[in-house]
């Protein structure tokens, strides 16, 4: 389970900084165990102590992407399922066991557990299938206004003190902008819905692994917002107490991370304390790039 307490008070000072993502997808591999492969990567600093959990799965792409031969270019991952089982501290790096299941004519899949001095944060299961031909179609992109006529988040949070994970929304590796406004400061209208344009900060490698690394890790920032958005409930409400549950997502075709996507949100439910977020993923000229969801745990404390 990747928690997240959103009391400032638990967090750090505000001059800390964030890292870019780049340098923690740079792992380290280690001696193997029989068939498993072993990885490690430094982890980021997060205002809430905590590992963040759109880091730990785009590690472990990465380690399993390095696992599967010709997946930078011919076998390209087309889904992952995590499950997320405990926080880990964001000071100490994180090991990825690479398990190989199945390689096949067109498919090969990996097993991969994310561990902290040897406590387990969180499992994955990826997929990456070879170049092929196929039936075509896609759900078309939301008709809203293009990044360029939305506020990103320093500006939309200009002059308001203390915003949520300020650092980490103002210097990150992703910039996001929210069409219909963030949830970081004041109560938002309620809506089960919403759209975010983001991208990377920086220009990436030519390389499909890294971007659909930073497309998975992105996917993490905003994907239960909507849930929350539905109550009028802003990430900064001192009530609030969230963790991140299980996570799944399917790349249709390839993307960059360094260009504006689009991230369309929706959130269909929200029952027993948990609530569940639906995503799709465009390119700005419109193609479908991914499918993301999440359930986690929303509970405002009493």
């Amino acid at each position: 389970m990747a928690d997240n307490d959103t009391r400032a008070v638990m967090g750090r000072p505000e001059d800390y900084t964030v890292d870019g993502l780049l340098p923690h997808l740079a792992l380290a591999e280690g001696p193997s165990r029989g068939a498993v492969r072993v990885f490690s990567g430094e982890s980021q600093l997060q205002r809430y102590r905590r590992t963040f959990g759109g880091q730990l799965m785009a590690q472990a792409l990465v380690a399993a992407g390095r696992t599967v031969e010709g997946s930078s270019s011919d076998r390209l991952v087309h889904s992952v399922h995590t499950t997320f089982l405990a926080g880990g501290d964001d000071a100490r790096p994180v090991d990825l066991l690479v398990e190989p299941l199945a390689d096949g004519r067109s498919f090969s899949v990996r097993r991969v557990r994310v561990e902290q001095d040897g406590a387990l944060l969180a499992t994955l299961q990826l997929s990456f299938q070879a170049a092929s031909e196929g039936m075509e179609h896609a759900d078309p992109m939301p008709d809203v206004p293009g990044p360029e006529g939305v506020p990103d988040v320093a500006s939309a949070l200009a002059g308001v003190p203390e915003p949520y994970a300020v650092v980490t929304l103002l210097h990150g590796p992703i910039e996001l902008r929210h069409v219909e406004g963030n949830l970081y400061s004041g109560a938002p209208q309620p809506n089960p819905s919403q759209s975010v344009w983001l991208k990377a900060r920086e220009a990436l490698p030519d390389d499909p692994l890294v971007h659909a690394a930073y497309l998975l890790y992105a996917s993490d920032y905003s994907i239960l917002e909507p849930a929350l958005r539905a109550h009028g409930i802003a990430w900064s409400d001192p009530r609030l107490r969230q963790a991140s549950l299980d996570h799944a997502m399917w790349f249709h075709r390839a993307g960059r991370a360094d260009e504006w996507v689009l991230h369309s949100l929706h959130s269909p439910s929200g029952s027993g304390g948990r609530g569940l977020g639906m995503g799709r993923m465009y390119a700005a000229d419109g193609r479908l790039l991914a499918s993301v969801a999440q359930e986690g745990m929303l509970r405002l404390k009493t």
